[in-house]
Parts: structure tokens; C-alpha cells; sequence
């Protein structure tokens, strides 16, 4: 037995149970998103994405592009060292400042990725809490997920979005106990909400702390942009506040919001933070460019929510199996591993049409879909024929129909 075996075992169990991943060799064209050129094993070929995390395209915007190019030809490409040692540039503080008062916090921390917010924020809060439980929503990301577990504190786990079986466990643990409750505020492969103000009136209660990952919702609801809780107006209610600067804000990174005391005790604690490479002060730059031009205007929230609206209405009316969504996230329900990949492979080949598949562990067994996410940039035109490519697919690979008449109502 060689070594080698052990990893080629471990890829072949993916694919037996149809859950290995093939990355598709896309190439991004400044002005034309979300069209794209597919580097395909026949070729190369135009194709339009329907599944990208820039949401509202301010990856492509014209300002951020040149607020990261100015700052590199000024300052260069890398951060130099970690936030300790060198490389904390004035961007980077820039971006905390406005990260703070985009979420009516005292004091906010960039991190390199929302995942690593997410993993290290959770874990280094709860172990600095003595004795803490932390109450986490069901279907919470990987990365909280994680970062729980780091944490090494007692855990327990609440029914997606059942107010009553997180109040029972709090409860339980009595008003003494020290707890963290842990959720998302959209989430994001179902795209429902979290009752954010009911939550927040049970840690009140029951004095819990409150972490919410806004990651799918920062820059797209709200009047500035801040998010679910900015548009439910709860942020005064929330502890922590988790962030990404990788979907609607269009660049890189994550970060965290809250007191300063808790900031700072997370940028003196945490591993993650502290023993890593800072973000480049370009990009930095960018994220500050990108979230200024979101607080002051709507009309790409507005854009987007409308392309949306449209893209559930014309699915379902084609009979697609279009799962109820209160967000921008439209999922379209296949229910098997294979016909999903194969959904996903027919129309990009046939259709032009880039939508990953998404399979166990993401979703649960049975729950395959395609996640769809309409932007502003995806016109009626482009709409209408992703329907009449999802409708060929369904059709070809026999997968079950809506009734036309009960899809209209």
C-alpha cells in the first residue's frame, strides 16, 4: 500500500457517491459580466453566470477597479507582513473605520476571507466567555460551524429558525449561564431570513449574546446596505456583526463588528488574526471604494431585487420546481446528485448557461438544486432564456415538471 492510494481512494469515494467537484475554467470580462469566457475541454466559448457571488457585479464597478489600481501603483501589491508586523497600512484602517459605520458599531476587524471571520471570531469570542454555551442555528455555514468547534465550548444545536426549541434550550441552561447564540441572518441555499428581532428579544431575556454572519446580505438590504438587520433596524441589538467583502461588495476578505472592548480583545487573542498575512492595501482600498458607493446608493439593491422578483416569476410560470426564497437566492430544486451534475453540464454545454451544481454536504441528500443568482446585470432577455434553457434540461433529463396552471397561481 503507498501513500498515493489513500488519496486516490478518498477522490474515489467522491465520485461514487456523485459528489466530486469540477471547477469550471472561467474567465471574467470587465464591462461584459455576467457574460464570460469558458475555458471548456472543447474549447472556448462564451457563456452567462448565473451563480456568482458578486452579486450586484461591484467586482466590475469602474471605481473600484481604479481605487485598486491607483493604490497598487502607489503602494504595491502585498501587505508586506501580518496586521503586527508592518502591515497594517492606512487602507486597511480606512476599511475598519467604514466597516464600523456601515453596522453602527464602535469598532470593526478585517480578516483575510469571511470564512476565516467566521472560524476564528466565533471561536476566540466564545473561549474568552468563561464556561460558555453556544446555541447554534441548525443550518449555519461550515465556517461557523468550525469555528464552534475550535472554540471547544459546550454546544447545542437549535431547529432552523424554531424560536421555541432555542428559547427551550436557553431555558434549560438557566439566566446564569454564559451563552452565545450563533446564526445567519440569510441563509444561504435555502435564501430564507432568521426572525432576527425574536432572537434578539430571547438573548435579552434570557441574557444570551448574539452573533449574526450577514455575509449574503451586506451591501444588498437596508438603506446603506448593512444588511437584513439594517433594514429590520436590530443592529443596535447585535452583538457581533459578520461580514464579507467577497459577494455584493465585489473585492475580498471578511470581518467582524461590535464594541471596541470585544474587537479588541479578538485582535489581541486570535490565532487566525494575529499569525496571518494582512490583506493587500489595494485591496483594501477597493473594499473602502465599494462600500462608500453602496451606502449612498440604492439602485443597484434596486436592480437586483427587481431581476429577482422576475426570475422566480418567469421559472415558476415555466413549470420549473423553483423553491420558495424570501431573497435574492433562487433555488431551483433537482433532488439527486447525478441529475443535478448533469442539469449543470447540459446547460452549460447546450445553453450558454453556468450554474453549479450543488450537492451534499451543502445541501442534504435529496435536496440537490441549482442555486441561481439573478444580478443587476442579467437582463430580461437573458431571464427568459434561462428559463427556456432550464425547461430543455428538465425535459431531456425527464426530471419532474410543476402543473403550468398551479405554478400561475
Amino acid at each position: 500500500m503507498t501513500y498515493s492510494s489513500f488519496f486516490e481512494n478518498a477522490v474515489a469515494r467522491l465520485k461514487d457517491e456523485r459528489r466530486y467537484r469540477v471547477f469550471a475554467d472561467l474567465e471574467r470580462s470587465v464591462g461584459c459580466f455576467p457574460r464570460a469566457t469558458w475555458h471548456g475541454p472543447d474549447g472556448i466559448s462564451e457563456v452567462i453566470i448565473w451563480c456568482s457571488n458578486d452579486y450586484l457585479g461591484m467586482g466590475h464597478h469602474p471605481q473600484v477597479i481604479e481605487a485598486m489600481a491607483e493604490c497598487a501603483r502607489r503602494m504595491g501589491t502585498g501587505a508586506g507582513g501580518t496586521r503586527n508586523i508592518s502591515g497594517t497600512s492606512h487602507p486597511i484602517v480606512e476599511l475598519e473605520r467604514e466597516l464600523a459605520d456601515l453596522h453602527g458599531k464602535q469598532a470593526a476587524l478585517v480578516f483575510t476571507s469571511g470564512y476565516v471571520s467566521n472560524q476564528t471570531g466565533i471561536s476566540t469570542i466564545a473561549r474568552l466567555i468563561p464556561d460558555c454555551l453556544i446555541l447554534s442555528d441548525a443550518l449555519n455555514h461550515n465556517s461557523m460551524i468550525e469555528g464552534i468547534r475550535q472554540a471547544g465550548c459546550e454546544k447545542q444545536v437549535f431547529r432552523h429558525n424554531d424560536l421555541g426549541h432555542l428559547e427551550q434550550l436557553l431555558a434549560a441552561a438557566g439566566r446564569e449561564r454564559n451563552k452565545l447564540i450563533v446564526f445567519e441572518s440569510v441563509y444561504s441555499m435555502d435564501g430564507d431570513i432568521a426572525p432576527i428581532a425574536a432572537i434578539c428579544d430571547l438573548a435579552e431575556r434570557y441574557r444570551a449574546m448574539t452573533y449574526i454572519d450577514e455575509v449574503h446580505a451586506v451591501g444588498m438590504y437596508g438603506p446603506r446596505g448593512a444588511g437584513i438587520a439594517e433594514r429590520d433596524g436590530m443592529m443596535h441589538r447585535l452583538d457581533v456583526i459578520e461580514g464579507t467583502l467577497g459577494k455584493a461588495f465585489g473585492v475580498m476578505g471578511g470581518y467582524i463588528t461590535g464594541d471596541a472592548v470585544l474587537i479588541d480583545a479578538v485582535r489581541s487573542h486570535a490565532a487566525g488574526f494575529i499569525f496571518t498575512t494582512a490583506l493587500p492595501p489595494a485591496i483594501a482600498s477597493a473594499a473602502v471604494t465599494s462600500i462608500r458607493h453602496l451606502k449612498g446608493s440604492s439602485l443597484e439593491r434596486s436592480a437586483q431585487q427587481r431581476q429577482a422578483a422576475r426570475t422566480k416569476r418567469v421559472l415558476a410560470l415555466a413549470g420549473l420546481p423553483v423553491m420558495d426564497s424570501q431573497t435574492h437566492i433562487v433555488p431551483v430544486l433537482v433532488g439527486d446528485a447525478e441529475k443535478c451534475k448533469a442539469a449543470s453540464d447540459r446547460l452549460l454545454r447546450h445553453h450558454g448557461i453556468y450554474i453549479q451544481p450543488i450537492n451534499y454536504p451543502t445541501v442534504p441528500r435529496g435536496a440537490e438544486r441549482l442555486r441561481i443568482t439573478p444580478g443587476p446585470a442579467h437582463s430580461d432577455v437573458m431571464i427568459d432564456d434561462l428559463a427556456a434553457g432550464l425547461l430543455e434540461v428538465w425535459l431531456a433529463l425527464d426530471l419532474p415538471l410543476k402543473a403550468w396552471a398551479a405554478a400561475a397561481e
